[in-house]
């Protein structure tokens, strides 16, 4: 339903798309189990469980730094409050060109 919402209000977004990855040398077509990535810049884990394990925070920094995704938010639906729920992570120079990078300004 998320997924929908969003595609009213015009905004891209998508689930489960392969990923080529690249370790040592070998490439491989793998399905990243993400839950939902927005516009490349947002990518969304949504969970809803009693408590949250640890690994659910690593997996979603997994994912940011595999398909270079800057910012990663971790929702957890089984919190009362909502707002109690989500954690947000950020993930430093992600989805940056070289163009971006050579506009910056240093001081």
């Amino acid at each position: 339903m998320l997924l929908r919402e969003l595609e009213l209000r015009s905004i891209p977004a998508t689930t489960q798309e392969l990923v080529r990855v690249e370790y040592k040398g070998l490439f491989f077509d793998e399905p990243p189990c993400f839950d939902l990535l927005v516009d490349d810049c947002l990518l969304a884990e949504l969970k809803a469980v009693e408590i949250l394990h640890p690994f659910s925070k690593a997996q979603l920094f997994s994912y940011m730094k595999l398909l270079n995704v800057p910012v990663g938010l971790l929702i957890n639906f089984h919190e009362p409050i909502l707002k109690n729920g989500i954690s947000r992570m950020i993930l430093p120079g992600a989805n940056r060109t070289e163009e971006d990078e050579s506009n910056e300004i240093s001081f």
